[in-house]
């Protein structure tokens, strides 16, 4: 397999609610939810870097589609790391998140390994890194 990751799709509990967080809290670009009048497949897909869109889908709809029992879930089954280009952008990320109705889970600062990172929860507790890494700066 060659690795191309065109889509990250989140599983959400409330459409609605995950909308107003990714475009009217953090800005990201995106036409809204489409895909309403399918049984199953109202969806919300975000601009992110070229290439690559974050979609929003109800957990229940996935579990549908993917013909498995939806199950509960883990913030800790994996994290989503947005790379910035300095410390204080970290901060400005940060703050965005919060006053969007994120949930800081780790206040910003210096890691062991040389960067400046925070993390924080999204309304349906997926884990963002808001890090600025000198050896990967975007």
């Amino acid at each position: 397999m060659k690795a191309h990751v065109t889509v990250i799709t989140l599983g959400v509990d409330n459409l609605e609610r995950a909308l107003i967080f990714y475009r009217d809290g953090l800005g990201l670009p995106t036409e809204g939810i489409i895909g309403k009048e399918f049984e199953h497949g109202a969806v919300a897909f975000f601009d992110m870097q070229p290439g690559l869109k974050l979609a929003i889908w109800p957990r229940a709809d996935i579990a549908h589609d993917a013909s498995i029992a939806q199950t509960g879930h883990s913030p800790t089954e994996f994290t989503l790391g947005h790379n910035v280009s300095s410390r204080e952008e970290v901060d400005t990320v940060m703050k965005q998140a919060e006053k969007a109705g994120a949930k800081v889970i780790k206040p910003a600062g210096e890691t062991f390994w040389g960067g400046y990172s925070g993390y924080f929860q999204d309304p349906d507790e997926h884990i963002w890194e808001i890090v600025w890494n000198p050896q990967l700066l975007p």
